[in-house]
Order: structure tokens, then C-alpha cells, then sequence
């Protein structure tokens, strides 16, 4: 039985933790980090790290999406960002840093963004940077957003897409619409023949849900980072290790309903070191999306600065503008190290495969079974 806090008369809360609140416990079995895999793989696409770019202008270019891929992990283009509405991203973005690094006001960036937007987006210029990325040879992977996800879907299909996600803030099973014709989930991804991602999603009950539509994999979290302000505008927050090991249990009881059927939990938010990464696989999840921890690389496009795509809501922007002391690594070197720096930003990769060796796990799999300790 979930832990129930009584907040006041005749008001309850549950119990929930941060990937902070609790530690990865050493077995009595150690081995060494050379025999630890770190692959993962989802439908019939294989990957060396599980790692995965959150879709924000601010750390996915095509170019840096193919480098990921590159590296081993897989970058997620986002289909309503910049590239899909203007020429010349990367003079847009320099001037959003510009105006966050020269304005003592603190908005002028977050209009920027709105402004830039509020373009629409121009299917040739999604094609051309979606083309980059497919005649690379690596995976190609781009994000919609609920409310857009039919109508841009076929162009993407068309131009070489092969894993869609599907990810906002909060997602269901069938998004509403007073307007139109709401999002039905299950009848989306059937009509598909590609894998698809949905998220994010907080509890048990809503990953079981879109894991009932056929979802390839689910989203847990909505990229809480620094930049992120969600729980200020919104009041909703994800403590990401209990909702991470919900997503967990829900895969595992859709598992046994279903007779085999996996769906792969992914973690987006709250990972900023390699500790953070190590602890959400250990709670259950199959890879993480990155996309703080990598804004200090030098393929970044905001070179240091940060922001979720929630950034350039029209109305409620979700996001600041935070800018990181610079690391001058390249992504392979956030990645895979080496690295001079104890506190875990760097090597990020190398941080998760030590924690399974000192632990005695070999693969992804095996490591979510690793005990977890609460702090005191």
C-alpha cells in the first residue's frame, strides 16, 4: 500500500521521492566496468548507451542529433522547434543567447523565443533538416506535440522518421480537444508502422494507459531540470524515482497481461550528474533523456544555455533561459570521458557503467534489480 500522508483534516498525499532521496546500495559482487554493457534496444532499433537528447532547440541541431547517434545513443529532432520555421537556426539561437547574456530583463529572451515561434512551421525546412540526419545513416527520431501529432505526422513519416515520440508536459491516453477531434492514442499508433514514444507521464495509472495503446515506450517526467518551471506556473511536480519505479510496475503487470509484450520506460528530467542517470535505471528505467546534462557541449547549439521547448509556449511559457559555465567538451567527452571534474557532468556514460561494475551487474537489465536505499 502506497505511504498516505495526511496533510490536514480529511486530506491525504502520497509519499513520493526524487532520484536524491535514495542511493544504489553495493551487492557483495563486484566486476570489472570492461564486462558491462550499457546497449539498449527498442522494437528493432539497437543502441550502445541509453541515452537519448530531451527535443529542445537549446541541445538538438541535426547536426548534433547525428552525432549522437554517432556516439552510440539516439538525438530526438523537435518537429515544432526552430529548424521546422526558420533558415539560419543557429544566427536565431546566438541572438536569443545574446539578449539572456546582455538584457537586464529577464523576459526579453523568453519573447525572443515566442517571437521566433511564432513562425509557422514550413514543412520543406522540417524535410531538409530531418534529411541531415537520415543521410547520416544513424536513426532518425523527431518529437511532436499531442495537439500536432496528426497533422505533422505523415510529413515526418515521409521524410525518413522511424521512431516517433509523442511527448508534452503531461500526456494521456486520449488528449481533448473542446475544439477539434481529440488525439486518440491507441487508434494513432495503430494506424502507424513506426515505434512510437509517449510521455510524459507521473503514476502508475497513466503509463499502464498508453501502454494500452501500443506504445513502444514511455516518457516519465517533463524534463524538470533548472531551466524548467513547471512546478512554479503549473503546481505540478514529478518526484521522478517513485514515478519512475510506478512506470516500472505498470510494464512489468502489462507484461504479464499481455503474455510478453515490453514497453520501455525512459526517464526525462531531474538528471543533471552520471550519479542521476545510474539511479533512474536502477529504478526501473530502460534509458534517459539528456538534455541539461549536455548543453555544455560544444555541439550544443545554445553553446552553454539551456531551455525546455515549454520555453516558447504563446501564453505560459514553462522554461527560463539558464546559461552553464562552459566545459569546452565535445559530446563525446560528456559522454565517454575522460575527465578532470569529481562531480559527475562530464563522462557521463562512464559514470553509469562504473556504478553497475562496482555493483556487479552486467547489463541494463540486471542493474534495475540493484537495492536502493532511502536517505535518512
Amino acid at each position: 500500500m502506497r505511504d498516505q500522508v495526511e496533510i490536514g483534516m480529511g486530506r491525504t498525499a502520497m509519499r513520493g521521492y526524487d532520484l536524491d532521496d535514495v542511493e544504489i546500495v553495493p551487492s557483495r559482487r563486484t566486476r570489472s566496468s570492461k564486462d558491462v554493457s550499457l546497449a539498449w534496444q527498442i522494437d528493432a532499433y539497437r543502441f550502445d548507451i541509453p541515452a537519448i537528447t530531451h527535443p529542445t532547440d537549446a541541445v538538438v541541431s541535426p547536426a548534433s542529433a547525428v552525432r549522437m547517434g554517432e556516439l552510440g545513443g539516439l538525438g530526438v529532432l523537435n518537429a515544432e522547434g526552430l529548424w521546422a520555421r526558420h533558415t539560419n537556426v543557429e544566427d536565431k539561437i546566438a541572438d536569443v543567447v545574446r539578449i539572456a547574456e546582455e538584457s537586464s530583463d529577464l523576459e526579453a529572451p523568453i519573447r525572443r523565443l515566442q517571437e521566433l515561434h511564432a513562425a509557422p512551421i514550413r514543412l520543406d525546412l522540417l524535410s531538409e533538416a530531418l534529411k541531415q540526419v537520415k543521410d547520416s545513416g544513424v536513426t532518425v527520431a523527431a518529437r511532436v506535440s499531442p495537439q500536432h501529432a496528426e497533422e505533422l505526422t505523415p510529413d515526418l513519416l515521409a521524410a525518413g522518421v522511424e521512431l516517433l515520440f509523442v511527448q508534452g508536459t503531461i500526456i494521456s491516453a486520449e488528449h481533448v480537444a473542446r475544439d477539434g477531434e481529440p488525439l486518440n492514442l491507441k487508434r494513432f499508433i495503430n494506424d502507424l508502422d513506426v515505434p512510437v514514444v509517449a510521455g510524459g507521464v507521473g503514476d502508475y495509472r497513466t503509463a499502464m494507459h498508453l501502454m494500452r495503446t501500443g506504445a513502444a515506450g514511455v516518457i516519465v517526467g517533463f524534463g524538470q531540470s533548472r531551466a524548467a518551471t513547471t512546478t512554479q506556473v503549473l503546481g505540478i511536480g514529478v518526484p521522478m524515482a517513485t514515478a519512475i519505479a510506478d512506470a516500472a510496475a505498470a510494464r512489468r503487470d502489462y507484461l504479464d497481461e499481455t503474455g510478453g509484450r515490453y514497453v520501455h520506460v525512459i526517464a526525462d528530467g531531474a538528471l543533471s550528474y552520471s550519479g542521476d542517470i545510474a539511479k533512474a535505471i536502477a529504478c526501473g528505467a530502460d534509458a534517459v533523456m539528456l538534455g541539461e546534462a549536455l548543453s555544455e557541449s560544444t555541439e550544443s547549439p545554445a553553446q552553454g544555455y539551456y531551455w525546455t521547448s515549454a520555453a516558447a509556449h504563446p501564453n505560459m511559457p514553462r522554461s527560463e533561459i539558464v546559461g552553464f559555465a562552459g566545459t569546452d567538451a565535445d559530446l563525446e567527452k560528456m559522454l565517454f570521458g575522460p575527465s578532470s571534474d569529481p562531480y559527475g557532468t562530464l563522462n557521463l556514460m562512464g559514470g553509469l557503467r562504473r556504478a553497475m561494475a562496482k555493483t556487479g551487474y552486467r547489463d541494463l537489465k540486471e542493474f534495475q534489480k540493484v537495492g536502493l536505499m532511502l536517505r535518512g
